[in-house]
């Protein structure tokens, strides 16, 4: 099947050598010579895989990768480096490259990598296809300190069988984690099993959990396979652990401990090799404590636990955030929708977000509905125009529209310094380059915006 490839690099040479050997393969082959080239070409036509040189001007290499996870996270990208660069290209492995080639070019070796990204792009194509309309839910978006945290343990224990306990309040992507960890894996091309724990009767948990056989029950006319034998080889996700019933919490705990099942009714007990992934938005440790969780089961649980931090608490995400939602419900709505206004983008970010992420992604998806124009604008977010302290909208519509755009904008400004500001630990010198303004300008803004004494 002939595919489309896009060939970064600064070098003429390098680009036709390249662009030559792949159209050999039989596929077309488009090139730019660097990152924010490639990046123009991406957001406007469809390419099934990305090679591009680390070392380049304008945009480089590892730029260019971090823009295509988060904006086509399914798009494998093999990076060209030189011998003396390939620590970093190990790096950009842990963040997301498929591959990475040394020059010269071993072309066997070429030849069977792209083979493989372009195989594990079709995958990754037949898996959205699986879910029509979930594509924007896919990917791990953030740049603060949490998130990237959260990505370094993804990358840390994707590839083992050791047991994960995601945790979180509802709405922060426990889903998105655990899948990750799943399509990171070996077993990516293994079955990927979802159990809602809370959404099962206690009566029927056992059957769907192990499955069971036929004439072992009122109704059991075939036998049926349960959850963890349909995820054989592959990952089960135990999504809500916490509200697994006491008495299903020792079976469970025997499964994991045993590494096999009964079905109710049978008689042989069945072997089974799945990697669990387990989540909650309960406080596990809490419920040990109260009697409601059993103390075996939670360390048997435990083995590796990633924390997701919520929206309130990691709020300079919420613009990557709205960008990624805003563009894929503005292609999946048909509505030319492309940027938000100053005053909504403070709203956004002002917002306690008691929902997170979900309820963020649910808000972009209404407004792009709603707008009749190619931006969002309050009007658009009925329902966070009611969100601020006693009288403060009344207020701030008598402003014009100028002073109403600067006074949210001073109100962003404000709470991005101060979240740099911890984030640096007071550090001033530090704030500032993270900033891109001078030491001086940093300071005036604090003492604007009582972040200072003085």
């Amino acid at each position: 099947m002939t595919r489309r490839i896009l060939v970064v690099d600064d070098e003429p040479s390098i680009r036709k050598v390249l662009a030559a050997h792949i159209k050999r393969l039989g596929h077309e082959v488009e090139t730019a010579d660097n990152g924010a080239s490639a990046i123009s070409l991406l957001d406007e036509e469809v390419f099934h895989l990305v090679i591009t040189d680390l070392k380049m001007p304008v945009v480089d290499g590892m730029s260019l990768l971090r823009w295509v996870q988060e904006h086509q996270p399914g798009l494998p990208l093999i990076l060209v480096t030189a011998h003396g660069t390939i620590e970093t290209a190990v790096e950009a492995l842990k963040h997301g490259a498929f591959d990475f080639v040394t020059k010269p070019f071993d072309l066997p070796e070429l030849e069977g990598m792209v083979r493989k990204a372009l195989a594990t792009e079709q995958r990754n194509a037949a898996q959205l296809q699986a879910a029509p309309g979930r594509a924007g839910e896919r990917a791990m978006i953030g740049t603060t300190p949490q998130m990237r945290e959260v990505l370094r343990l993804v990358d840390k224990v994707a590839a083992s069988p050791t047991t994960v306990l995601i945790t979180g309040e509802s709405g922060t992507g426990k889903e998105l984690v655990a899948r990750a960890l799943h399509e990171r894996s070996d077993r990516a091309d293994k079955p990927f099993i979802q159990v809602n724990c809370g959404a099962i009767p206690e009566t029927l948990f056992e059957a769907e959990l192990f499955g069971y056989e036929k004439g072992a029950f009122t109704g059991a006319v075939t036998t049926k396979p349960g959850r963890f034998e349909l995820a054989h080889k592959g990952t089960l996700f135990l999504d809500e652990v916490g509200e697994l019933p006491r008495d299903l919490q020792v079976k469970l705990l025997r499964v994991l401990q045993e590494r096999k099942i009964d079905r109710v009714g049978g008689i042989q007990p069945l072997e089974i090799d799945v990697r669990v992934v387990a989540a909650t938005n309960v406080d596990l440790k809490k419920a040990v404590e109260a009697g409601r969780f059993r103390n075996d089961l939670y360390y048997r649980l435990s083995v590796f636990p990633i924390h997701l931090s919520p929206l309130r608490e990691r709020v300079d995400d919420i613009p990557l955030l709205v960008e990624h939602f805003l563009r894929h419900y503005s292609h999946r709505l048909g509505k030319g929708v492309t940027r938000v206004s100053p005053e909504a983008m403070a709203a956004l970010l002002e917002h306690p977000w008691p929902g997170n992420i979900r309820e963020l992604e649910n808000l972009v998806e209404r407004a792009v509905l709603l707008t009749e124009t190619d931006r969002i604008a309050m009007s658009d977010l009925p329902t966070l125009q009611s969100t601020g302290g006693p009288g403060e909208h009344t207020e701030l519509d008598a402003l014009d529209l100028k002073e109403y755009v600067r006074v949210h904008l001073a109100r962003l400004e404000r709470t991005r310094i101060q979240r740099v500001l911890e984030a640096e630990d007071g550090n001033v010198t530090r704030a500032a380059r993270r900033l891109g303004i001078s030491r001086k300008s940093l300071q005036t803004k604090m003492k604007e915006y009582g972040l200072r004494d003085g």
